[in-house]
């Protein structure tokens, strides 16, 4: 049960690949459904930085607790990752390592009400009404340019500075992520994912995928092989999250 939500259940798909390429997987995913919140965080460093980055920050998120209100979760997850900064930037300093941290999209949901927390270019996918929406925008590079209109999203797909990101947690002085919200509503899918999906998925591709009706778990996992047919050059995560209205709240409006 979903001690957060009196009004929605979920039904969850998450996973995570290295792709065919990386030697190892610098991803981290949390589906943390008891207190309503998912997080996909992507690593950046190599092995023993980037991974240790993204596992820290689904450390810190995975002991949230019960948060009383939409508000106070979303202040208890900025808290853990203003810790996650602090950790991972200790962990370089203790290591002598270079760049180290990760990228985070978060979504958390409590009772009708979501918030999307993210830094750098892992993204959140609202679909609704057969409708794919993004809930966030890429801190990158490519992203300014394209905001600019410097650069096409085509381009911006082949450009060569394409990976490079301008926020991420353990890179900076702060943690500084971005916070938007709104209202769930019953059959809503959601799709969190890291850039090594998007690579090589675009976004109508996902909203042909995502429409379909296929449960969260193995629509995750199509996503997952999809990519590796496509060479999955990156490591690959996502997770579906299928919202259904509780049948106690259906019977509680009908009263």
């Amino acid at each position: 049960m979903n001690e957060t939500n009196r009004w929605f259940s979920f039904q969850v798909g998450a996973l995570s690949d290295k792709g065919r390429i990386r030697s190892h997987n610098e991803d981290s995913i949390g589906a943390f459904s008891d207190i309503g919140v998912w997080a996909v965080a992507d690593g950046m460093g190599g092995h023993a930085a980037g991974d240790v980055a993204s596992a820290i920050i689904v450390e810190e998120l995975g002991s949230l607790g019960i948060a009383v209100d939409a508000q106070d979760q979303r202040a208890r997850v900025l808290e853990r990752l203003d810790r996650a900064h602090l950790r991972i930037a200790e962990h370089a300093r203790q290591n002598q390592l270079g760049t180290v941290g990760a990228t985070i999209a978060a979504l958390l949901i409590h009772d009708a009400e979501f918030s999307c927390i993210w830094a750098g270019d892992s993204r959140i996918y609202l679909l609704r009404d057969d409708q794919l929406t993004p809930l966030t925008r890429d801190h990158s590079e490519v992203a300014q340019l394209i905001a600019s209109g410097v650069m096409s999203e085509a381009e911006a797909r082949l450009a060569p500075g394409r990976n490079v990101i301008t926020r991420a947690i353990g890179i900076g002085e702060t943690a500084n992520p971005e916070i938007a919200g709104g209202v769930i509503k019953p059959e809503d899918r959601l799709l969190l994912c890291s850039d090594g999906l998007t690579e090589h998925l675009d976004d109508a591709e996902l909203a042909h995928l995502l429409i379909q009706s296929i449960p969260a778990p193995e629509l995750a996992q199509r996503l997952i092989e999809l990519t590796l047919e496509r060479g999955a050059k990156d490591n690959v995560s996502v997770i579906v999250l299928d919202c259904a209205a509780r049948e106690e709240a259906l019977q509680a409006q009908d009263e």
